[in-house]
């Protein structure tokens, strides 16, 4: 009974997950409605407890698939109760992907859960548990993209329509930097599996500066041009317009001088 009762809580959604989801709903509201005095900041809290709900996502989906394949020590870490604060690095899966969104735009990936691969056997299911999380980021797009692809737009506000098309713009770009090969990342945890020994282990001290080294490149103009050319095509396939995107960024941050053009389309 008391083994039963502890599996129980090891998977109850944690209250302070909860907590964000509300903040979550009660700024989306809020964005919806115009009722905040100043939409900017409505838009900063909403699309910001938004992105923590797809961080806390990603990494529930890297625990629960590797639950399935084999590691049943993902539940006593609390892992499946997506409490952001169980993290192993709280600060690299939360508070700086927050940051990189704050001060870039940018929605670059966090750390990841502690999972425990000498559980696991099988190359296939090591991919697989990698790839869970930059798939749940593609699947958060679609949904935040909803209303656009299915021409659903009749009677949604303009700023609630800018908010989601910058969060899907955010999650685009987790999940196609989360792909990269690059150690690190979950792209480079979906191939280390089919390499040699010899190559992980010299690949392994690079690991933990594989984020930074991608957030670094993308300060070079040429690749943040060319990057940013794909997010918005791929925006574009799901009928979402790159005017949409970037007044969702201008409106999200409130502090910096605002595009006439986005206020304009606002007041019509």
């Amino acid at each position: 009974m008391t083994t039963a009762t502890s599996r129980h809580s090891d998977r109850r959604i944690s209250p302070v997950f909860l907590g964000i989801v509300a903040v979550m709903a009660v700024t989306g509201w809020a964005v919806w409605t115009d009722f905040a005095a100043s939409p900017g900041i409505a838009v900063f809290l909403f699309v910001t407890s938004a992105w923590i709900v797809s961080l806390c996502l990603h990494e529930y989906a890297h625990a629960r698939t590797a639950l399935h394949s084999g590691d049943i020590s993902i539940g006593t870490k609390g892992y499946l109760t997506l409490n952001p604060l169980v993290y192993t690095h709280a600060m690299l899966s939360i508070v700086l992907p927050v940051l990189f969104v704050i001060l870039g735009g940018i929605g670059l990936p966090g750390g990841a859960v502690f999972i425990e691969r000498g559980r696991i056997t099988g190359r296939w299911k090591h991919s697989l548990i990698s790839a869970a999380g930059p798939l749940t980021n593609l699947l958060f797009a679609v949904v935040c993209t909803a209303p656009f692809w299915l021409d659903a737009l009749d009677g949604v506000p303009w700023v609630f329509r800018f908010a989601l098309a910058f969060l899907a713009l955010l999650q685009i770009t987790a999940a196609i930097l989360n792909s990269l090969p690059v150690p690190g990342l979950d792209g480079y945890g979906m191939i280390e599996p089919w390499l040699s020994y010899k190559i992980r282990r010299q690949v392994e001290p690079y690991a933990p500066f594989g984020l930074l080294a991608v957030f670094g490149i993308l300060f070079i103009p040429e690749v943040n041009l060319a990057f940013f050319s794909v997010i918005d095509a791929v925006l574009s396939g799901l009928g979402v317009h790159e005017d949409y995107s970037y007044c969702g960024q201008d409106f999200y941050q409130f502090w910096s001088d605002r595009n006439p053009g986005c206020e304009a389309v606002v007041s019509r």
